[in-house]
């Protein structure tokens, strides 16, 4: 599995964070603009829509990070990847700080979701005038992103943010260590119920396996820690 403390590019800091690109995501992007070049017949919107789920990805990003620094917490660095990308948090060890920092990342996509429409209903009024098919595929594109970026993040699949602030409910009443490993316990089933239903709906999808893998070994990770959490407890 990609290491995501190794290989990564520093882009930039803002806002006291900094921001890296691990190299891999290079390879993402290439193969990305070769298959949506299909789909333009010109190479810019190919290349425009990948760079927008850069933008889109790295927003959800600072979300969590400036959610869990205004909670207490500490978040200097962000790292985009193929997967996606990863904030490293370190919220306040209470319920309500890691429900914040968690759920201000979905919240980002949640603001953007009315811009991204209004977006994709402007690109198809000036394509009529300006006679562009490209322009009303590219809005269309971007929309859809932002929505699918949502609803995935959603999804109560450990560590996805849904699996997370399911833990922070869980959390305020059955306490952190329980809360993780019943988190940690539905991420696990929900990762098979993900890899059974893209291959159902899209027979030798490779993508969503390798995704399953990263998923599972993170919440594999967490159930083992929890259990030595509650093992410790009964002690």
């Amino acid at each position: 599995m990609l290491s995501l403390d190794k290989g990564n590019l520093p882009l930039f800091r803002f806002l006291g964070v900094n921001v890296y690109l691990h190299w891999t995501w290079f390879v993402l992007a290439a193969y990305s603009i070769m298959e949506r070049r299909q789909d333009y017949l010109e190479l810019f919107y190919a290349v425009a829509e990948v760079l927008a789920l850069f933008g889109i990805v790295l927003l959800h990003e600072y979300g969590h990070a400036l959610a869990c620094r205004q909670s207490g917490g500490s978040a200097d660095r962000i790292v985009l990847w193929p997967l996606g990308g990863v904030a490293f948090v370190r919220p306040v060890h209470r319920p309500g700080a890691l429900l914040w920092s968690i759920a201000a990342g979905p919240l980002v996509n949640l603001v953007l979701a009315p811009c991204t429409w209004l977006f994709m209903r402007w690109a198809e009024q000036v394509a009529v005038a300006a006679g562009s098919p490209d322009l009303p595929r590219y809005g269309e594109a971007v929309f859809y992103i932002n929505t699918a970026l949502l609803l995935f993040n959603l999804l109560p699949v450990y560590p996805l943010d849904g699996g997370q602030i399911l833990q922070a409910l869980l959390w305020l009443g059955l306490g952190y260590a329980r809360s993780l490993y019943a988190a940690a316990l539905l991420g696990l089933l929900g990762v098979v119920a993900l890899v059974v239903i893209s291959q159902v709906l899209n027979p030798g999808s490779l993508w969503m396996v390798i995704l399953a893998v990263f998923l599972g070994t993170r919440c594999w990770q967490s159930f083992q820690f929890a259990r030595g959490l509650l093992a410790a407890e009964r002690r």
